[in-house]
């Protein structure tokens, strides 16, 4: 479906809901999994980056891996304050790796939604998690 398609399609529906006063439009959706690692297909819509791509020597890397019953997604780095001497790119720093959603077709309609929740388990040290949103005639498009 194209971009222009699903944009007006989602402008209909939702110009239908504001007509229709329903009851069940108050009522909170119930929880909608945007990504779960429970498949290795999983890994293939992340984009693993670090500071390798600018002459640095950090890693990343992230896995699929069953613990009992459960699948969970392991993203894991070595950051590394070096640099690569011969480097294209004049850095003085380095020490960065993440990981982002790869793009795709549409967008994800969170209209129902008020709050994202994430799940993680962490080694108690600090990270950043930043979303990135469109916004088209007043609404946040994520």
């Amino acid at each position: 479906m194209s971009k222009l398609r699903a944009l007006w399609q989602a402008s209909v529906n939702s110009t239908k809901k504001a007509l229709a006063w329903n009851v069940e439009d108050w009522i909170p959706p119930t929880e909608k999994y945007i990504f779960s690692f429970n498949s290795k297909q999983e890994v293939k819509k992340w984009h693993l980056y670090s500071d390798s791509e600018y002459g640095g020597m950090s890693t990343a890397s992230l896995e699929i891996t069953e613990t009992g019953n459960e699948l969970r997604g392991i993203f894991s780095g070595k950051l590394s304050l070096d640099v690569n001497e011969n480097s294209k790119w004049n850095i003085k720093r380095s020490g960065f790796c993440g990981m982002r959603s790869k793009k795709f077709d549409g967008f994800i309609n969170l209209d129902l939604y008020d709050s994202i929740a994430l799940r993680l388990k962490g080694d108690g040290r600090c990270y950043i998690s930043t979303d990135k949103r469109k916004i088209i005639h007043g609404k946040h498009l994520f």
